[in-house]
């Protein structure tokens, strides 16, 4: 074995690893270890690559072999249990690093870790208490659940809210559920004032206050970090007053005297920020990234400089990197800032992929093939041109007259209807956009408003021969109509604009004055308001004038 081959391979490893040239690194690292497999910090080593390279079943699995090749080593296990967090197993890494503190009790980055770990397991049980690895253990030792497990169907609801916790909300109403939350979170959520017939209990004897474990000052921090916390603050001073380049020197001496922090590079990264050097800005962030994976900083720093990552990329309207990094800031912690922030530019990023593919002359070929189609009884392959058409060209009102015909000849009349309405709010004064809006509404046997719409085209065109003819045609059908009243009301009620109607208290009253006193009617048609909504009940039928 070639010694000195091997520790310039791990160094050369070292390098491009600090410089993010991570693949270089692996390959460096993974050199070194066949020359020497037995290395227990080549493996370490090569298991933070894989880590920056976020291949992390592959940085758990070196993690392993560094523990296996030196089990009393405490940084083999910071490693396995580093992966074993990124893998989102958070009771294996846990159990990790109580194994590591067992040989290294002293070691800070393994107390680090396990401090991180167990907030991450705090807030997975607070979302989903079910999912408690010692559920059943809980349940069988409290007397108020104990008896519960008996019941089939109890066991057969935990395992429903372990697998589904969604459905919680949908099982609050269950006092059994209200019981088990009680055991599994240690409150009680089921507790109910006393009845007033029940003599009050004396007040307990207060408890002699605990002398309060105090902060940790300034002066009990190593020489070192208590240098960088008074150059961060000079720099937050500085960045208050808008001196910029005074607050960067503050934070870079910062970084100096404790590098081991990723707090100065991302107060750095702010900096640059407000001065719109985007580009260093996300430099940093990275950094500042870098520096708290490998020194495990807690996951909401490492969300933060993600997130302002992805601010940059917005700011300078780049929104495909912005949701990209909003999406990896969410993935560390959900905030409803970031998740505002991310909708905001997947939406701006549709928007400009939709206007991206406007294209009115290919939108002109779709529509003519649209058009060979139709004319050959193929509808659907017609429907599939226009609707290119259209994305093609949104704005033309005249695709979607020829897109309503198609549904119209599918059978699809609410579709047809749909696409005329769509038609005449961009053109009002098509007239095709009318004809077709009311030969779907006859389709769809809601005559009256037919009648609205065919009269509609004839004020546009007189002479229009389909608009008068299926005028007068809905008017004989609704004249000519022996339907039952119960089919009246039913056919009525289907009409959203009628249950609006009949679900107005004022209006319902002014119908039972109009039953008791005819003569009231008169009075009512004065409000053009009302006068509208009898007007539309007398056309589907629910009201007759003699």
């Amino acid at each position: 074995m070639d010694l000195a081959k091997v520790n310039e391979l791990k160094e050369k490893g070292n390098q491009a690893l600090s410089a993010g040239k991570i693949e270089d690194a692996i390959i460096c690292y993974s050199e070194a270890i066949k020359l020497d497999p037995k290395n227990h910090v080549l493996y370490s080593n090569r298991s933070a690559a894989y880590a920056k390279k976020g291949n992390y079943q592959k940085a758990y699995d070196d993690g392993c072999k560094t523990v296996e090749l030196k089990p009393e080593w405490g940084k083999g296990y910071s490693r396995k249990a580093a992966a074993l967090e990124f893998l989102n197993r958070f009771e294996e890494a846990k159990k990790t690093y109580e194994e590591g503190l067992k040989h290294e009790p002293g070691n800070q980055q393994l107390k680090d870790g396990m401090q991180n770990v167990d907030a991450r397991l705090a807030e997975n049980k607070f979302m989903n208490p079910f999912a408690s690895p010692n559920l059943y253990q809980k349940l069988e030792s409290d007397p108020r659940t104990r008896a519960l497990l008996n019941d089939p169907s109890y066991k057969e609801l935990i395992e429903q809210l372990k697998s589904k916790p969604a459905d919680l909300a949908t099982k609050l109403q269950d006092p059994r559920v209200m019981t088990t939350l009680s055991v599994l979170l240690g409150i009680d959520l089921q507790s109910t004032e006393d009845d007033e017939d029940e003599p009050a209990a004396a007040p307990p004897p207060p408890r002699p206050k605990k002398a309060t474990k105090p902060e940790p000052m300034e002066e009990d921090l190593p020489e070192n970090k208590k240098k960088a916390f008074k150059e961060k603050e000079l720099g937050n001073e500085a960045y208050k007053k808008k001196d910029f380049e005074a607050a960067i020197k503050h934070y870079d001496q910062a970084a100096e005297h404790d590098p081991t922090s990723m707090t100065y590079l991302s107060n750095k990264s702010a900096v640059y920020f407000e001065q719109n050097e985007f580009d260093k800005c996300r430099e940093t962030c990275e950094k500042a990234i870098e520096v708290g994976r490998e020194n495990r900083e807690d996951y909401r720093q490492i969300a933060k400089a993600y997130a302002r990552i992805g601010n940059s990329y917005f700011k300078e309207g780049k929104c495909k990197e912005a949701v990209q990094y909003y999406n990896k800031s969410l993935a560390e912690q959900r905030t409803p800032e970031v998740i505002k922030k991310c909708q905001q530019a997947e939406k701006i990023l549709k928007d400009e992929e939709r206007a991206a593919y406007i294209n009115p002359e290919l939108a002109l070929e779709e529509k003519s093939k649209g058009n060979e189609f139709f004319q050959d009884g193929d509808y659907p392959q017609a429907m599939k041109h226009y609707s290119e058409a259209i994305k093609r060209n949104p704005d033309d009102a005249k695709l979607y007259s020829n897109r309503a015909a198609c549904y119209t000849k599918l059978l699809e009349f609410q579709l047809a209807l749909k696409d005329c309405e769509d038609c005449i709010r961009l053109e009002p004064t098509f007239l095709k956009g009318y004809t077709r809006k009311g030969a779907a509404l006859e389709a769809l046997k809601d005559f009256s408003k037919a009648v609205d719409v065919y009269q509609k085209a004839l004020e546009l065109d007189p002479n229009s021969k389909e608009a008068s003819e299926g005028y007068q045609r809905c008017l004989m059908i609704q004249y000519n109509r022996n339907d039952t009243p119960e089919e009246v009301k039913r056919r009525a009620m289907g009409d959203p604009e009628v249950q609006q109607i009949m679900s107005d208290p004022a209006m319902r009253l002014i119908l039972e004055q109009m039953q008791k006193d005819p003569q009231a009617l008169s009075d009512h048609l004065k409000n053009p308001v009302i006068a509208q909504k009898i007007q539309k009940l007398i056309d589907v039928g629910l009201i007759a004038i003699r």
